[in-house]
């Protein structure tokens, strides 16, 4: 079987290309899975346990992205049970819950989906990085991946994963911070662990930075436009609040700290050095218009 993937041409996977706005944008709710492996290229077709390919079938019928993950290096299975973290990405206060469960009957995934905690997980406070490193999608995935996700869990060794396809070959090693959603593609090690470093202290790193899982790919472009024009990093500090399409063209109103902005956003087709191998083309977006409007006004307390 030959594995799709390049041969590194300049510019392949080296952050020279634009990644902006190309994070998955139906991931809002995740379930993780440990499971180490291996991983066939599509989740339905691995040799799972029948109560993990139960899990897996019911998160994707319920819209939940179910994520295979494994350890680093060495790899030791649970002892009993299936170890499971579930996060919502999309929620006022992004939350991430973990727990070992005895079947898939025992995680309540409609909860997750509500938004609700379920009652097998408890909340974490530390963020979980994932490296995507499935090598049976794309072979660049684990020649790149591996040697990230190795170096990354020497820096925080219980907080990294290496996972299954993530979304994106093409902008392969990505990182995945969760429980935010926040996206980064073609990653050196240095860059992973700036990335991180930057999102355990609630901000974001541009460079390099995919988006927003979640969020349609116009809207995390106009996002995108604004942090760079305002120079806002905190992971909540920019938010679409409206938008509206025109054809291929997107026009959003953007909070950015305490001000508004008008974005208007359009896609545009660049030829990548990789040919056929992981992709002929990528799709971005440029900026057609940025316009600063009132401040954003917050309601005044009543006085008593």
């Amino acid at each position: 079987m030959t594995l799709k993937g390049c041969t590194h041409l300049e510019g392949c996977h080296t952050g020279d290309l634009p990644v902006l706005a190309s994070a998955t944008v139906g991931a809002r709710f995740w379930l993780l899975i440990e499971h180490t492996g291996p991983w066939a290229s599509q989740l339905e077709d691995c040799r799972l346990p029948d109560d993990v390919h139960t899990l897996v079938k019911r998160a994707t019928d319920l819209g939940v992205r179910p994520q295979l993950i494994r350890r680093p290096g060495r790899r030791k299975p649970p002892e009993s049970g299936v170890h499971v973290m579930v996060a919502d990405s999309t929620a006022a206060e992004p939350w991430l819950a973990e727990g070992v469960v005895a079947g898939p009957h025992d995680l309540d995934l409609d909860a997750l989906v509500a938004g609700v905690v379920p009652e097998s997980c408890i909340l974490v406070s530390e963020p979980v990085f994932l490296v995507c490193t499935h090598a049976k999608r794309n072979a660049c995935c684990a020649r790149i991946g591996l040697p990230l996700a190795r170096s990354l869990a020497e820096v925080m060794p219980d907080r990294v994963w290496e996972t299954s396809h993530v979304g994106g070959d093409r902008y392969a090693a990505n990182l995945v911070c969760l429980p935010h959603g926040l996206y980064y593609g073609s990653m050196s090690q240095a860059a992973a662990i700036a990335a991180a470093d930057a999102y355990r202290s609630g901000e974001i790193i541009l460079d390099r930075f995919r988006g927003r899982a979640g969020i349609p790919e116009p809207l995390q472009a106009a996002e995108h436009f604004v942090r760079a024009h305002t120079g806002e990093l905190s992971v909540g500090g920019v938010a679409v609040e409206s938008s509206r399409s025109d054809g291929d063209t997107t026009e959003a109103f953007v909070r950015g700290s305490d001000v508004r902005f008008r974005v208007v956003v359009e896609p545009m087709t660049l030829t990548t050095p990789c040919g056929t191998a992981c992709a002929d083309t990528i799709t971005t977006y440029r900026l057609v218009a940025l316009d600063r409007l009132t401040p954003v006004r917050y309601a005044t307390p009543a006085l008593t």
